[in-house]
């Protein structure tokens, strides 16, 4: 199984080297034989120093690397935000976040953000927060696509206040953008580990969505660790988005439970 060449997979340094400094991760990464890396937005604000920046930047460059994904800002995560573009409150901070996400974008030449959709917040009517959601996303839209990039919308699951939990749910924000705002760099990000947590009928939206498939995620499940920890059919999965057309990069976005947390694929290189 997964008898892709390792250059198909980008490895999201957020979460498989939570103990090292951030600016060192995208030389494990390097180390461990990938050329390819995604990350969370890295920073503590929306807006960061230029200095901090220009360290970041450095480090992609120096460990020689691509830098396939980046996430906007999505507030603070570790004590359960999900994004900011759907708070009103947050509408500046969220624009002020996307020249500077996209600037760096084009420094690196990426070509995804991923847009977090934000929490519902109480006191906040969900009809208000979808339409500065829908603003937003059409402002990052054609940042991003004056560079050639684009941005993802990601169900998310273990968020009980996230409101896009579904493949339809980001899809229809997708198309909502594209109809009200004449906006179409959109697209679905396609967590499989996510999708299976939440119930979706994974086989069905990969096929109903082939179409506006922008990326793809893996982990197993449960548990989100390495492939071959838990029960999902990731080869499956990956083999039907193969089938139907999709040869962009995939993923890493697991929770290392090994010493090694890429020794999965030595054993898919075997059994192939």
């Amino acid at each position: 199984m997964f008898d892709f060449s390792l250059d198909r997979y980008t490895v999201n340094c957020s979460i498989l080297f939570p103990d090292t400094p951030i600016l060192e991760r995208a030389r494990l990464a390097k180390d461990a034989g990938f050329d390819a890396v995604e990350f969370w937005w890295p920073f503590d604000s929306p807006v960061p120093s230029d200095r901090d920046v220009d360290a970041f930047v450095s480090s992609i460059r120096d460990a020689g690397v691509q830098l396939t994904g980046l996430n906007f800002a999505a507030g603070n995560m570790p004590a359960g935000d999900r994004g900011i573009l759907s708070d009103p409150a947050q509408e500046k901070a969220f624009l002020d976040n996307v020249d500077v996400t996209v600037g760096i974008g084009e420094t690196l030449g990426t070509r995804a953000f991923n847009a977090l959709y934000g929490n519902r917040i109480d006191g906040i009517d969900a009809i208000e927060q979808d339409r500065v959601a829908t603003s937003n996303l059409a402002a990052a839209g054609v940042a991003a696509a004056k560079i050639g990039a684009v941005v993802l919308i990601e169900p998310v699951s273990g968020a009980p206040r996230y409101p896009l939990t579904h493949a339809a749910a980001a899809v229809a924000i997708v198309k909502r953008v594209a109809r009200e705002h004449d906006v179409h760099s959109l697209r679905f990000l396609a967590d499989l580990y996510h999708l299976d947590v939440n119930g979706d009928d994974i086989a069905t939206a990969l096929d109903a969505h082939r179409d506006l498939i922008g990326h793809v995620q893996i982990a197993d499940s449960p548990g989100r660790g390495e492939p071959g920890t838990g029960s999902l059919d990731l080869d499956r999965y990956l083999r039907q988005l193969t089938d139907n057309g999709y040869d962009g990069y995939i993923g890493l976005e697991y929770k290392p439970t090994t010493a090694d947390p890429f020794s999965w694929l030595a054993r898919s290189a075997t059994s192939t």
